[in-house]
């Protein structure tokens, strides 16, 4: 599991003696939040490729192999590209995305018309978290630089398209304090948003804790705000591929 982040819930000490029931759920994000940029307010969800995936064309006389693969950080893509870049070859054009982190490199290629249209397939194809390397072998016919943009554009999104893509979720282990009387309507709640109850026991606090949102918990808030509370510490976010 990746761990993309983490929460910690403060905490109000306050006495207070009323029967609850504590209960741990695992929240996901309620629906998919795939869109061509990544960043902290929609980490929720993504989409990525679920494998290493290889399109081949031959334009002009000239071989073009784009290899298309999932990375996590600036590392891993470099040690993506360290595996599947051909010395042999003329050029190794690349482009990677990893939510607001993107880079992109023409290896020789005249300015902009490699590393560039790499990248814009990737971004217009919405799969964050890959690296695309566009590997060329040199035919002897030149395609000029409107030529070259098409060529090593037109693989990679070929590539991507052809790819098998996987939906990934957040998932975050809460821990909740509510009333007896309303475990019910909770329970009901919290499977409409999809997340799942783990385990459940009853005992006497003595501390309420101010309340907070997380994700899909939202609805949950509003339903119950200030009859519920979050009542666990350290918690984080880990991703889980679940298509």
């Amino acid at each position: 599991m990746l761990l993309v982040s983490s929460l910690l819930i403060p905490c109000h000490k306050l006495n207070h003696h009323r029967l609850y029931a504590s209960l741990f759920v695992n929240a996901g994000a309620k629906r998919p939040m795939v869109t061509a940029s990544s960043s902290t307010n929609n980490a929720g969800a993504f989409t990525t490729i679920k494998e290493r995936v290889t399109f081949e064309r031959e334009i002009k006389k000239s071989r073009f192999i784009a290899i298309a693969g999932p990375i996590s950080d600036e590392r891993s893509a470099h040690s993506f590209l360290s595996e599947v870049r051909d010395p042999r070859a003329t050029h190794n054009c690349w482009a990677y995305k990893v939510g607001d982190q993107y880079r992109s490199n023409d290896d020789g290629e005249p300015s902009s018309t490699a590393g560039k249209p790499i990248l814009s397939a990737i971004v217009s194809s919405g799969i964050d978290r890959v690296m695309v390397v566009v590997i060329r072998y040199f035919g002897g016919i030149k395609l000029g630089s409107g030529g070259l943009v098409r060529a090593y554009g037109g693989v990679a999104a070929e590539c991507l398209k052809n790819a098998p893509t996987c939906l990934v979720k957040s998932k975050v282990l809460m821990g909740l304090e509510v009333t007896y009387d309303l475990l019910g309507v909770l329970y009901h709640q919290v499977r409409l948003d999809r997340c799942l109850f783990l385990a459940f026991s009853f005992y006497f606090s003595f501390s309420l804790f101010q309340f907070g949102y997380v994700n899909v918990m939202n609805s949950i808030g509003n339903m119950f705000l200030f009859q519920i509370f979050i009542s666990s510490y350290g918690l984080t976010a880990d991703t889980v591929c679940i298509l």
